[in-house]
């Protein structure tokens, strides 16, 4: 099983190597000496696009702060005037795509947890002739959509790469904790853990609001007093993984805590060995990409990813490369 989670990250990492090479040769134009701080600066002289970021963002989820990060530094190099928009309402979210094709935006770049709820405003999009570019959420539906690409994680590979090594470890029942009910993306990383554990042994998922810390640690407390066989706490986010290491120590559970997902106060947890690890899929690389290749298509009518999708993770962050990781955490941008 170690040789086939080295070869996971080699592939993770070549991944994300290709990605920056792609990142790179899109600089392009007039360079200014801007602050380049936030990962971005130098300018191009291409017209000032309008390009429309609309996300399924709960408040209080740090997640979205990276992505938008990265959203943002693209934007300041590619001389894009970058509005972020956000709800975790299927129907506000498609509301928020038809206002950014009403102002006659340039490009709209969208995550799609709920799909379906979201057709008609997308096809109100491409009917203007506004390119729309699909990141994070919506694997399995942003061609059915017509997206010209999408950037992100396949999460039933990423799903089933953490239950494997559930199983590696030892793990025999696993909470698997998730923060919002009827989101694709969630629900198929859960089915994939199972999948990825196997016979090894079982997966229960939990659901929680995910807008209520307090109603979160409760409902996850109580299930670890009811079940004193769960050996593992998987969580699909880093606040929620946060949020179980008091539930495990208020339980009084033995306990182990997994996440997909970081930000700066998870990868802390991960280095003082409070969460044994996270399945990255690198946010700032999907907000980033995303605005960047909306920009190369409208300059110069780039498209990346050969028809399929670009993926962004899964790799993981565990105490063997945490150290390297923590900085750039520090930073806001992992």
């Amino acid at each position: 099983m170690k040789s086939s989670r080295a070869g996971f990250r080699t592939a993770a990492a070549l991944a994300v190597a290709a990605l920056g090479l792609a990142a790179c040769s899109s600089t392009g134009g007039a360079q200014d000496s801007s602050d380049d701080s936030a990962g971005g600066g130098q300018a191009a002289n291409t017209p000032k696009y309008k390009i429309t970021l609309v996300t399924h963002a709960a408040a209080g989820d740090t997640f979205w702060d990276i992505v938008r990060k990265g959203a943002e530094a693209a934007a300041k190099k590619d001389n894009i005037d970058l509005q972020y928009v956000n709800n975790d309402n299927a129907s506000q979210q498609a509301t928020l795509i038809q206002n950014a094709v009403d102002a006659k935006v340039d490009a709209i770049a969208v995550t799609m947890p709920n799909a379906s709820a979201l057709t008609s405003a997308i096809a109100n999009a491409e009917a203007a002739k506004i390119p729309v570019i699909g990141l994070n959420a919506g694997y399995n539906d942003w061609k059915q959509q017509k997206l010209i690409g999408y950037f992100g994680q396949d999460e039933t590979i990423a799903g089933k790469a953490g239950g494997a090594r559930l199983a590696e470890e030892g793990a025999k029942k696993v909470l698997c904790v998730i923060q919002a009910q009827g989101q694709s993306q969630l629900e198929d990383r859960c089915k994939a853990i199972k999948d990825g554990l196997g016979s090894a042994g079982s997966v229960e998922n939990i659901y929680v609001n995910g807008t209520d810390s307090a109603a979160t640690q409760s409902t996850i407390t109580a299930k670890l007093q009811q079940d004193s066989s769960i050996d593992h706490v998987v969580t699909l986010g880093a606040p929620f993984a946060l949020i179980a290491v008091d539930s495990v120590k208020e339980a009084g559970s033995k306990a182990k805590i997994d996440t997909f997902d970081t930000n700066a106060e998870l990868v802390a947890a991960i280095k003082s060995g409070t969460v044994e690890w996270a399945i990255d899929q690198q946010p700032y690389l999907q907000g980033y990409e995303a605005i960047d290749s909306l920009w190369l298509y409208l300059t110069n009518g780039n498209t990346i990813g050969g028809g399929e999708a670009v993926l962004t993770g899964p790799a993981f962050i565990d105490s063997s490369n945490i150290d390297a990781v923590s900085k750039y955490a520090e930073a806001g941008t992992r």
